[in-house]
C-alpha cells in the first residue's frame, strides 16, 4: 500500500509532544487563506511512498514518541492512512498518533471512512487555519478556532474533550 506525500520530517518537535515522525500528506481542498503548506494542496504533486518504507524509517530511530499526520490533509487519504496507522500501532505500541485536519471533529463523525481513521488517532488538531485568528501563543495550533482534541476521551464521552490550557498555551502530553 502506498501513501501520497509532500514530504517527511523525521524528527519534529513542533508537530506534537515529544520527538515525532511527521508525514505531510499530499492533497487538500480546504484552501485556507494564509496556509503555510500550499504546495501540499495538489493531489497529483508530491510522491508516493510505501508503508513499509515508512516503517523502515521508524525502526531506525529508537527516540521517537509517535507519528504525526499533517498535510495537505490526511483525511483525504483515509484508506492509506488507516493502513499506515494500524501497521505503526502493531509494531510500535508505545507510539501515539497525532493528526492535523481542516475538518471539524463533528464533520469527521459524519463520514464512515473518516470515522474509522479517527478511532485510531490519539490527538486531533481540527479546523481550518483562519488567518484573521492566527496565533503564535499556543503550541500545536495555528489559529484560535482550532482545537487540540483528546480523541479517545472524546469518543468515550461522546463529546469533544479538548486538551487543557494553561496561560493560553498547550502544555504537556496527552
Amino acid at each position: 500500500m502506498e501513501i501520497r506525500i509532500a514530504g517527511i520530517e523525521k524528527e519534529s518537535i513542533t508537530d506534537g509532544t515529544g520527538i515525532r515522525y511527521t508525514i505531510f500528506t499530499q492533497g487538500c481542498l480546504h484552501n485556507c487563506l494564509g496556509c503555510h503548506n500550499k504546495d501540499t494542496h495538489d493531489f497529483n504533486a508530491g510522491r508516493s511512498i510505501t508503508i513499509e518504507e515508512i516503517l523502515t524509517d521508524l525502526r531506525e530511530n529508537p527516540l521517537l514518541d509517535g507519528i504525526t499526520l499533517s498535510g495537505g490533509d490526511p483525511f483525504f487519504q483515509c484508506s492509506a492512512c488507516i493502513k499506515l496507522i494500524k501497521a505503526v500501532k502493531k509494531e510500535f505500541e508505545h507510539f501515539n498518533i497525532w493528526a492535523y485536519t481542516g475538518f471539524k471533529y463533528e464533520e469527521i463523525l459524519k463520514v464512515k471512512e473518516m470515522t474509522k481513521m479517527l478511532h485510531l488517532i490519539d490527538v486531533l488538531v481540527d479546523g481550518r487555519f483562519e488567518l484573521n485568528n492566527r496565533t503564535l501563543e499556543s503550541k500545536f495550533i495555528g489559529s484560535t478556532n482550532q482545537r487540540l482534541i483528546d480523541v479517545q476521551k472524546s469518543l468515550e464521552n461522546n463529546k469533544v474533550i479538548e486538551k487543557k490550557l494553561w496561560n493560553n498555551k498547550h502544555i504537556g502530553g496527552i
